[in-house]
This record gives structure tokens, C-alpha cells and sequence, in this order.
């Protein structure tokens, strides 16, 4: 072990790990668990190339469990509604706020 595909699989977790943890936004969190997922790929590949399952099985449920993520930030209707109208909701409030910090 320890090849570029090991290494992009760590580094792409770390990376991801901080995406999502760091609360950017939504599409920054679609994207921190779109790179979660590349890496489970990567992990998978390296765990069977390297014959240890254990890290393979591991990461295969990691990447169906980011996939899910995936959907809930940029698939889902539901989630898309309730997007729709929050964003709604923070432009007026800024509108709002802009015109009083003009007025003070």
C-alpha cells in the first residue's frame, strides 16, 4: 500500500471531513460528501487490490451512506423546497438590514 491512490483517498477525507464539518453552505456540503464518495471509490479499490475486505466492505458502506447525503443536499424535493424558502427568507431579511444600517 501506500501508492497516489491510497494517499488521494486520505487526503480527499480530510479534505471532505473539513468541507462538511466547516458548515460553508450547502453546496459546499453536496461537495464535501461528493469527495467522501470518490474517496470510499479509492479506499475500495486499494482494499481489494491489497486484499484486505475489511477496509473495502468498510468503505462501500461509506460511499452508499455519502450518496444518501448527496441526495438530501441536492436531490431531494422536500429538502429543495425548504432551500427555496430559507433562501427567500435570508434576502429579505438582508434587504431589510441593509436598509436600516443606511438609515442609522
Amino acid at each position: 500500500m501506500n501508492g497516489p491512490l491510497e494517499w488521494y483517498a486520505a487526503i480527499s477525507g480530510v479534505i471532505a471531513a473539513f468541507m462538511i464539518a466547516g458548515d460553508f453552505g450547502r453546496r459546499t456540503t453536496g461537495l464535501g460528501f461528493l469527495l467522501f464518495s470518490t474517496g470510499s471509490v479509492a479506499w475500495i479499490t486499494a482494499g481489494l487490490q491489497a486484499g484486505t475486505p475489511p477496509l473495502a466492505v468498510q468503505n462501500a458502506i461509506l460511499l452508499l451512506i455519502n450518496l444518501y447525503g448527496m441526495w438530501q443536499y441536492w436531490l431531494s424535493p422536500k429538502n429543495r423546497r425548504k432551500i427555496e424558502v430559507i433562501e427567500a427568507a435570508v434576502e429579505k431579511f438582508e434587504e431589510k438590514e441593509a436598509k436600516a444600517e443606511a438609515t442609522a
